[in-house]
């Protein structure tokens, strides 16, 4: 019967799995502020993407590169597609390093999104 009634009780449910606090609300309401925080969501999941992404091609092209049996077209297919996935890796590194070089030499930090002061 307890349980029962703990199912049937209202309680609050929050897709983040737990409740937002700090700058991105404001008793209870999102702020302008929250651009920051859906930002930095967003670019971990993009980062976190590029990664697996990029581990795909990299296995991806390795196995066709072990099952081309010798066929110079197969071999050559599974070669590109490596070296896709190197150049895909070495892209998002590059644009982080391009980013970490804009902050140092102009002293602006453009590796954090910020929304007023």
């Amino acid at each position: 019967m307890n349980q029962l009634i703990n199912f049937l009780s209202p309680r609050s449910v929050l897709a983040q799995g737990k409740e937002w606090t700090g700058t991105c609300v404001s008793d209870g309401v999102a702020t302008i502020k929250g651009f920051e925080c859906l930002f930095q969501n967003i670019l971990q999941i993009v980062v976190g993407a590029a990664g697996l992404v990029f581990f795909a091609m990299f296995i991806t092209g390795g196995f066709k590169y072990l099952t081309s049996g010798g066929d110079p077209k197969k071999a050559a297919a599974a070669t590109s597609t490596l070296t896709m996935s190197l150049i895909g890796i070495i892209g998002v590194i590059a644009s982080w390093l391009i980013l970490l070089f804009i902050k140092n030499f102009t002293g602006i930090d453009v590796t954090q999104f910020k929304v007023g002061n």
